[in-house]
């Protein structure tokens, strides 16, 4: 008997300086009422789903910088989101950004976690491709200092069963690098989440706004063919109190075809009942890894990490 997953990608429009946290979670409720409508068990929200995308803004209060993080997950806030998908028997993916303490120090991280049909955290994961910069760039028409306000990712890129499935999570930046989806390839994954916030315009370097959206879809579809898994992507898109940031939700298929796509820059579901057995050719085939990979000559991978040339 095939298995098949309805799942949906929930897209945010704009989340701006002034708005709270609970009028937020109201969204995300809407958009999980209607994806469960659509028959949806499993529902990805997008990176930093509960606040703007604070990282354009620089910051030195550290008391300023930390009202956008969450100190527990759920939290009273939160907490209506995960009784709603427990009512609902509906599980999501949701970013956020997290403040914790190890060894007695804090710790901040661009975190994703995943949630069963009950209401229960199953998986964690801290994002580890951190864009940006850290430094002020009073020039720039805005920041993106990711690399200053988060802590790299501490805990890889794993994956876990949930929804027959087996399923992993990256965030944002994570998609353009193809370590990301090979390490999940190699543990077997079946459904990649992946939430993302994703700027307009490229701070350090002229780019045509059509070149962004490519290099996103580009992204996404190579890696969904190259590891044969499906992709679910969820954008926190349109401007944000000005500054815009690109949508293009997308559930990409096992063969890198895409199967939906929103249509707007505001908060939208889009919906597709998974075949999580497209992928298995591949898998026996092209991609059959234990046939064809050949590690030996793959060790500049994890013995370089900048390029360099030798010739």
């Amino acid at each position: 008997m095939a298995r098949r997953l309805n799942a949906a990608v929930a897209q945010l429009g704009p989340i701006h300086l002034a708005d709270g946290r609970a009028a937020v979670v109201g969204r995300l409720m809407a958009l999980l009422h209607e994806a469960h409508g659509r028959g949806a068990r499993f529902v990805v929200f997008p990176e930093l789903a509960l606040t703007t995308f604070f990282p354009r803004w620089w910051m030195t209060d550290q008391a300023e910088i930390d009202r956008f993080f969450e100190r527990e997950m759920p939290n009273v806030e939160t907490r209506p989101l995960f009784d709603l998908a427990k009512e609902l028997g509906v599980g999501f993916y949701l970013g956020y950004a997290e403040l914790t303490q190890e060894k007695g120090e804090p710790r901040h991280y661009n975190t994703a976690i995943l949630v069963e049909r009950d209401g229960r955290i199953i998986g964690r994961y801290r994002k580890i491709h951190l864009p940006g910069h850290a430094e002020h760039l009073p020039e720039a028409p805005f920041q993106h200092l990711e690399k200053r306000y988060f802590d790299v990712g501490n805990e890889g890129f794993n994956v876990w069963r949930a929804w027959d499935a087996v399923v992993g999570m990256c965030i944002c930046n994570d998609r353009r690098w193809p370590e990301t989806w090979r390490v999940m390839g190699l543990q077997g994954v079946e459904i990649v989440a992946l939430g993302y916030n994703t700027p307009i315009q490229n701070i350090h370097h002229r780019e045509p706004e059509h070149l962004r959206m490519f290099h996103h879809m580009l992204s996404l579809q190579a890696g969904a063919y190259q590891n044969a898994a499906w992709v679910l992507a969820a954008a926190k898109c349109g401007a944000e109190d000005g500054f815009a940031m690109i949508g293009g939700s997308a559930i990409v298929a096992p063969t890198g075809e895409v199967a939906a796509q929103a249509l707007s820059e505001e908060d939208e579901v889009i919906a597709v009942d998974l075949d999580l057995d497209l992928g298995d050719y591949l898998r026996r085939t092209v991609f059959n890894f234990d046939k064809h990979r050949r590690t030996e000559h793959y060790r500049l991978i994890t013995e370089r990490t900048g390029a360099k040339t030798e010739v």
